[in-house]
């Protein structure tokens, strides 16, 4: 279910980006039109609407240090405004759970990298999306790592 939802926050910030719309307005048309949705094309896996709705209000919440961590991971020549919007995206939802929802970070960084590999499933950009968040895991979350 929070699998689900994160793949959904991703998508959600990457529509806000996108189309200028409000949390309020995406998080409801999520909620309404795609967690467990059914249609022709298919369906639409159940969500954990917490857990999503979290996560998209923290990333916007936490946007400016989240972005500022992501620079810092990133090498110099590629600020974050210059990378893909849904990998910008990934970037924001997972540092939401890094740095405000106490989230492991082992684990948000292995639910993020499949979230990268569903979008992308080539694997170079999930290699590229485990680099940049072990590095701002690191960043958030030092005591996690140390031992």
């Amino acid at each position: 279910m929070r699998s689900a939802a994160r793949l959904y926050a991703v998508q959600a910030l990457f529509q806000m980006e996108t189309s200028g719309q409000t949390v309020k307005a995406v998080c409801r048309e999520f909620e309404v039109h795609r967690f467990g949705a059914t249609y022709d094309e298919g369906e639409f896996a159940e969500g954990d609407v917490d857990h999503f709705r979290e996560v998209v209000e923290k990333a916007v919440n936490w946007q400016g240090k989240i972005d500022q961590m992501t620079d810092r991971a990133l090498v110099a020549a590629w600020p974050i405004d210059r990378i893909d919007p849904v990998i910008r995206a990934l970037f924001r939802a997972a540092g939401a759970e890094l740095v405000d929802m106490g989230t492991p970070p082992k684990v948000t960084i292995n639910e993020y990298v499949d979230v990268a590999k569903a979008f992308f499933p080539d694997g170079k950009e999930s290699k590229f999306v485990n680099a940049v968040l072990d590095h701002m895991a690191r960043e958030a979350r030092p005591q996690a790592f140390s031992a």
